[in-house]
């Protein structure tokens, strides 16, 4: 199928963010200064990104027709097999938009290169118009990348590109029980993080900082290693967990594939919840009841690659 339309996805930057929030300009710089923050990083950030967008767009116009969406909007866009999306931003905004795009091809595009690493961001300014030219043309190469799911008893289903949480709201324990492996035990912790290969180098990089800072006071000679999640699987690790008369430890990390799922039910009367992706506006409820079962999705997201 042909493609008609170009849909640009972006975020806001810091600065509008700030502007929203005190009205002017000059209000938020007054705030960020006050509070000893470098106002001027902000300007230079927001400055920067707008010289990409604005040069995407020029060189974009020339090409096919597009249209602009905010990332608020996403889980609300319907996206089309006629279809190109170029993100251009950070990598979450990358990982927030797959999910919805419904495999259509994004051409992701890293705006200020000397501030974001961009894992996820294979093109920039200088070479995404040339990916977008080989979409069009059918003739481009991707790499398709496998969600996770969470899917509970009741039928709903919430996707992750990076990784899910499963835990409570705020900074109370989560009250779970936990099945994995032909082993079950009640937990008491600070949540599940599942992470996708994608995410592996995210929010559960962190645990494993954590977990090798700790271990490196009691041996010298600890070397930190980072995780690695193969294609096809998924790894979960259990947040802080807690071991008391009640709540067990056994069941702390576990790499999901093929026939080893993952099952934790709810024993929170409120305040429980799963969300993918960092975005805890994406949410599922999770209160006692429920049931979820953590595993591959079928849903696929088409990464273009340089």
């Amino acid at each position: 199928m042909s493609v008609e339309y170009a849909i640009v996805v972006k975020n806001k930057t810091r600065l509008e963010v700030l502007i929203e929030r005190f009205n002017t300009k000059a209000q938020a710089k007054f705030y960020i200064e006050r509070l000893g923050g470098d106002f001027e990083d902000y300007v230079a950030e927001h400055e920067t990104f707008h010289t990409a967008l604005n040069s995407l767009q020029t060189q974009l116009s020339k090409v096919i027709k597009y249209k602009i969406i905010e990332r608020g909007f996403i889980p609300s866009f319907i996206f089309s097999e006629k279809n190109v999306v170029i993100v251009i931003g950070q990598d979450g905004l990358v990982a927030n938009t797959a999910k919805y795009a419904k495999n259509v091809p994004i051409v992701a595009v890293n705006p200020d290169r000397a501030r974001y690493d961009g894992v996820l961001l294979p093109f920039d300014i200088s070479n995404f118009i040339t990916g977008v030219e080989k979409v069009i043309l059918n003739q481009y190469q991707s790499k398709t990348v496998n969600f996770a799911e969470a899917k509970l008893n009741d039928g709903q289903r919430l996707l992750a590109f990076n990784d899910l949480f499963i835990g409570a709201s705020s900074h109370v324990s989560a009250r779970y029980k936990i099945s994995f492996d032909d082993k079950t035990e009640e937990q008491s912790s600070s949540g599940l993080i599942v992470s996708t290969p994608e995410g592996s180098t995210g929010w559960l990089s962190s645990i494993f900082n954590m977990a090798y800072g700790v271990a490196g006071i009691f041996e010298k000679n600890l070397k930190p290693k980072r995780p690695k999640v193969k294609n096809g699987e998924l790894l979960f690790a259990v947040r802080e967990p807690f071991q008391s008369i009640k709540t067990q430890i056994g069941i702390t990390a576990g790499i999901i594939k093929n026939r080893h799922i993952l099952t934790i039910e709810s024993l929170m009367p409120g305040g429980g919840v799963i969300f993918s992706d960092g975005v805890q506006s994406d949410f599922l409820n999770f209160n006692s009841g429920a049931i979820a079962t953590i595993s591959i999705a079928p849903d696929t997201a088409n990464l273009v690659i340089a």
